[in-house]
């Protein structure tokens, strides 16, 4: 090999290890099956492009998606149909690319593939994930970042990029159809990296700041099941946005995030030169992750340009500005929809909750939810109109368009705080958990909302109905979701077919999947032991 082949051979290897990972607005995600062991663990995983989490999708504000899912998967341990949710991005007029299964779509068979088209029409902090049985525990999960060249929030940072957008996630050692019992994870990963008890010591996650800039982190909960408290030794974080929303900033150095929820953060990278631990605690785990940080769990490293490339040996802050919801408001447009008083809506839907002991499965309003084999978008532009006619019965609200609706969602449900999540809407958050009041002036909007853990009390959203089509809204703990936690608002049926014209590709997905036998819809439970 001569000199010049040399170079060029090293050369590319330099820069590979160096090559930004993004994609989009359009590329192809392939799925499929690899063992990977993010915390040192070696398991089987469902992954996207080969790396969990998958990678980063990017676009401009106002260009089009154009995202192209190859189901490659083939392990009878995990599920082998897929869809992907877009989450936080709203599919005005493209209801059947939200990738909810038994909603909004079929899943992709085995083999296939399936392009999803829409619009950026927001900026801001997304997520995309499978929206099908528990796959996304598996791996089928990666962040989205939509960029307005006009950003409006620019004045509070000097630096936003891929290498400081940051996902906290839980990790289980066995596949998510054959956990045993309550789900308990074995460690937390940042960025896809992590370590548990008794494991090996792994390398963890860094973000790299310059000394005297302003970073805009973007932090985003990819997680099945535990909430974490996010945190960043000797630094504060000033929140910046929510969910794609800009609020008015607010300087706080704890923040509880759930799952499927989003922040971007300002640090101010003036400490000293040097490592600092970025903590992620998670609710929940196993061997008494919950409750330290020890040998590194839970952790990640924040490290400033000069730096020894070693751990840091920073100390956790002790006094806590924890951030709380009821201080978050819109920086731009704040009033929430409606007339400000509690019965301000044109529609107001009270929920209550239950859970059955014997099958172990939840309810909302006497029905506990299942995926329909026909999904409910089909089932709408086959005929089908009322909440009578459509499946899963119970479990679909009708509603009409152009109206402000208002929901009453009941605190204390035992398994929370639970997340719940509305697609095809942002929502005015008008009576957050343990606010004890409303908010009609500047509540925050968001997507997701944690409804609280003291029974008596409520949590109150309100958002307008001015996108037709089936929407579901759902806990986004993932185990409680397949376990009933979720109810559909039918959003102007009579309206759906002209403002949602489906395209040709969507109208196969449903006759390949029921085509397959049934040994491949459903993985097979195997035995942790």
């Amino acid at each position: 090999m001569g000199w010049r082949s040399l170079f060029t051979f090293f050369f590319f290897l330099a820069t590979a290890a160096f090559t930004k990972a993004a994609i989009g607005p359009t590329a192809t995600l392939n799925v499929a099956n690899k063992n990977i062991s993010p915390d040192g663990f070696t398991r089987a995983a469902s992954v996207v492009n080969g790396a969990h989490p998958g990678p980063l999708i990017t676009a401009k504000k106002g260009e089009t998606f154009k995202l192209n899912v190859v189901n490659q998967l083939s392990d009878v341990t995990q599920e082998r149909g897929i869809s992907i949710h877009w989450h936080g991005l709203f599919q005005k007029g493209t209801n059947f690319m939200d990738g909810a299964a038994g909603i909004t779509q079929c899943p992709i068979a085995p083999g296939s593939s399936f392009e999803y088209s829409f619009s950026a029409d927001h900026a801001g902090t997304f997520w995309y994930h499978s929206h099908f049985g528990l796959q996304y525990c598996d791996g089928v999960r990666g962040p989205i970042v939509i960029y307005d060249p006009l950003d409006p929030l620019k004045f509070f940072y000097d630096v936003d990029d891929e290498d400081t957008i940051i996902t906290l996630s839980e990790w289980y050692h066995t596949v998510a159809a054959s956990i045993p019992g309550i789900p308990v994870a074995d460690s937390t990963l940042i960025n896809g990296k992590g370590r548990f008890p008794g494991g090996p010591s792994t390398d963890l996650a860094v973000v790299n700041v310059q000394q005297g800039k302003r970073y805009r982190l973007r932090v985003i909960s990819i997680s099945c099941d535990p909430f974490f408290t996010f945190s960043i030794d000797g630094h504060n974080l000033q929140v910046i946005e929510v969910e794609g929303n800009a609020v008015r900033p607010i300087t706080v150095n704890s923040i509880q995030i759930l799952i499927g929820q989003r922040y971007s953060v300002v640090l101010d990278a003036s400490q000293p030169i040097g490592n600092y631990w970025i903590r992620s605690l998670p609710s929940t785990g196993n061997r008494n992750i919950s409750t330290n940080f020890d040998g590194g769990i839970n952790s990640a490293i924040l490290r400033y340009k000069g730096a020894p490339n070693s751990e840091p040996t920073s100390i956790k802050q002790t006094t806590i500005h924890a951030l709380a919801e009821t201080d978050l408001h819109p920086l731009i447009s704040p009033f929430a929809p409606g007339r400000p008083q509690a019965n301000g809506a044109d529609l107001t839907v009270d929920l209550a909750f239950g859970f059955n002991l014997t099958t172990r499965k939840f309810s909302v309003n006497g029905a506990a939810f299942e995926p329909p084999t026909v999904p409910v978008l089909l089932q709408i532009l086959s005929g089908a109109r009322t909440a009578q006619e459509l499946l899963p019965s119970g479990s679909v609200i009708t509603v009409p368009r152009n109206k402000v609706i208002q929901v009453n969602i009941p605190s204390g449900l035992l398994g929370g705080p639970h997340p719940f999540h509305l697609h095809g809407h942002e929502f005015s958050v008008v009576r957050s958990a343990d606010a004890g009041r409303f908010n009609f002036l500047d509540p925050v909007r968001r997507d997701v909302v944690n409804i609280g853990e003291t029974k008596g009390d409520f949590v109150s959203i309100r958002f307008k109905t001015d996108n037709p089509g089936p929407w579901i809204l759902h806990c986004h703990i993932d185990f409680h979701l397949i376990a009933g936690l979720a109810i559909v608002f039918a959003e102007a049926p009579d309206q759906v077919s002209k403002a949602n014209p489906a395209p040709e590709s969507w109208k196969n997905l449903c006759p390949a999947w029921d085509a397959l036998p049934d040994d491949v819809k459903q993985p097979i439970r195997v035995s942790s032991t």
